[in-house]
């Protein structure tokens, strides 16, 4: 796994300040969320030739033809769905609306590559990049809260492809907001394409109330056909365990030798994580080279729980190392939380988070 942080000696003299995520307090305004609705540096070279399915999974297999062929689909031109035919899977056929599925929906584990196989749809498909968007599910909900529904509305019609990677329900307005957004979308011939841990039938489960809610969840199903992706964490697969977590001395040395390091004590951060919108998230991370936390502790409640989700997420996308001293991340959440409704979020974030501190492992200074 590659990383862009520079080695160890050729940042600043050892007595250089450290960067504070703290002490940041970014503002994104609303036409950098759209221009940045690209894949993120991660996934900016992965195609699907670079994806390497598990034998033993011939799912994995399966979901490269379909998407293919997906792509294939997709044309070049981009009209209303009332002009335009049915994107199929490498087909397409004349009709006033989509008679079925319009988009396709990554169902699997964390760690099966849903999405690297996400970026790798957009990169393929035959469109401008102005002409295709790549977001987050939390980034498409915040668009619509800075530039409003009309709008976001106005602003995606325009596109052939919309994908929603880490696709989730976490709560009702959630479920109503993107039901409608993404049924507008669909009636003006944009295509979709998402990826998550849940099928889309059971979205919200263990959340809230998902069965008030059921004609949404249902009408959110539809949209999509569903492609189960199998496989274990491939983050992990064939590699060595990850780091213990280091001596705080050698966590704060590191974060001073290192040009572009940050250090925070990790419950300061946890707080500050709550002052500031996760759609701010990437930006809180603009210039970072390594992340270096002191004090890791168990996460106190769920709402923070989610934050740190979010923020694991950012940083992976990013592939920015994270050095800490404390406990290790995979004791980051309470067992109740691992059993809960958002265990899955939950197993993620210690897959990306214990894949970061491996990347980080070489930054130290003794």
């Amino acid at each position: 796994m590659s990383s862009s942080t520079a080695a160890p000696g050729s940042g600043p003299a050892p007595d250089a300040a450290p960067l504070s995520l703290c002490a940041r307090e970014p503002h994104v305004p609303a036409d950098r969320l759209v221009a940045e609705m690209v894949p993120p540096p991660r996934f900016d070279s992965v195609r699907f030739s670079t994806y390497i399915p598990d034998p033993r999974q011939p799912s994995q297999s399966e979901a490269v033809r379909v998407l293919e062929g997906f792509a294939a689909g997709l044309g070049t031109g981009h009209a209303t769905g009332a002009r335009r035919g049915f994107l199929g899977f490498g087909r397409a056929r004349a009709a006033k609306a989509p008679a079925g599925p319009r988009g396709v929906y990554l169902d699997g584990g964390y760690g099966v590559g849903k999405t690297h196989l996400l970026a790798s749809l957009w990169h393929a498909a035959p469109a401008d990049p102005s002409r295709k968007a790549f977001g987050t599910f939390v980034e498409l909900t915040n668009l619509v809260g800075a530039l409003g529904f009309q709008q976001t509305v106005q602003t995606l019609s325009g596109h052939s492809l919309l994908c929603i990677d880490e696709f989730e329900l976490d709560d009702p307005g959630d479920t109503v907001l993107v039901s409608t957004l993404l049924g507008k979308l669909v009636e003006a011939g944009v295509a979709l394409a998402a990826t998550s841990n849940t099928l889309p039938g059971r979205l919200g489960e263990g959340r809230f109330a998902a069965a008030d809610f059921l004609r949404e969840i249902q009408g959110l199903s539809a949209h999509f056909r569903t492609l189960r992706i199998d496989g274990e964490d491939y983050r992990h697969r064939g590699l060595p365990q990850a780091p213990a977590p280091f001596p705080e001395e050698e966590v704060v040395r590191t974060a001073h030798a290192v040009e572009g390091a940050s250090l925070d004590a990790f419950p300061a951060l946890l707080g500050h994580l709550a002052r500031v919108h996760p759609s701010r998230y990437g930006a809180l991370t603009d210039g970072v080279r390594a992340v270096c936390l002191t004090g890791v502790e168990p996460v106190p409640d769920q709402s923070t729980a989610l934050r740190l989700v979010v923020l694991a997420d950012r940083l992976y996308d990013r592939e920015v190392p994270v050095l800490a001293s404390g406990l290790p991340f995979d004791r980051l959440f309470s067992e109740e939380m691992l059993n809960g409704g958002y265990r899955k979020k939950y197993f993620r974030a210690i897959s990306r988070l214990t894949a970061l501190a491996r990347d980080a492992k070489e930054l130290v200074v003794a």
